[in-house]
């Protein structure tokens, strides 16, 4: 048998259910340990090992420390555009929507609140990580910029209002009021804070309460 083939023989099956179990692991670990120990402190060597791997293991599945936060931000990214899609149509009402939205997000932001204070800090110098911050902010606009279009066909918001601006400029709001809130060590109620956002986004979008049906 040749060093090629004895290389491929013991090299894990990513596809496999084990290959992907310890993936997961190493998933699990490197984000406990980001959350513990920040993304410039944390080792290779302390994920492996969290995880239940050897130290060599881990370049099995990870080229670096880089690509695994990465992939552990794009992931958290994700969760927080996820939401309860029942619950959020079960309300008729515009502004109920909106609460719930606002519920939903601030939530989730303060579910993972220690990693995303790490995924702040690299977004400003990791490119990539900046790139997938940037692609949830425009997923999140998109999905604004509809609901706000289907408000102004239905006469509940108004007109004069640009989508895409107005998707881009609140979504962003909420998204530094739950940085600020969980992060950024802000002083906040967040059930009131649920309540002033939807405020604010009821509005900044002309929307009056009971004022019809989405």
């Amino acid at each position: 048998m040749t060093a090629e083939s004895k290389l491929a023989k013991n090299k894990p099956d990513h596809h496999s259910v084990r290959g992907k179990q310890t993936r997961s692991r190493l998933l699990v670990a490197g984000k406990r340990v980001f959350e513990r120990d920040g993304f410039l402190q944390a080792r290779i060597t302390d994920i492996a090992a969290e995880a239940g791997v050897s130290h060599g293991s881990f370049y099995h599945y990870f080229e670096t420390k880089e690509a695994i936060f990465r992939e552990i931000a794009e992931g958290i990214e994700v969760q927080l555009l996820s939401m309860n899609d029942a619950e959020y149509k079960s309300y008729s009402d515009p502004v109920d929507r909106i609460r719930a939205a606002n519920r939903s997000y601030l939530s989730a932001y303060k579910k993972e609140s220690k990693i995303m204070k790490v995924i702040e800090e690299v977004s400003r110098y990791d490119e990539k990580v900046r790139l997938v911050r940037v692609q949830r902010d425009n997923e999140l606009a998109e999905r604004l910029e509809s609901t706000i279009s289907r408000l102004q066909r239905n006469g509940l918001a108004d007109n004069r209002i640009n989508g895409h601006y107005a998707a881009m400029a609140l979504g962003g709001m909420v998204a530094r009021f739950a940085e600020q809130l969980f992060v950024g060590g802000g002083k906040f109620d967040q059930d009131e804070a649920v309540e002033q956002l939807t405020i604010l986004w009821a509005n900044a979008l002309g929307i009056v309460p009971g004022a019809g049906a989405i």
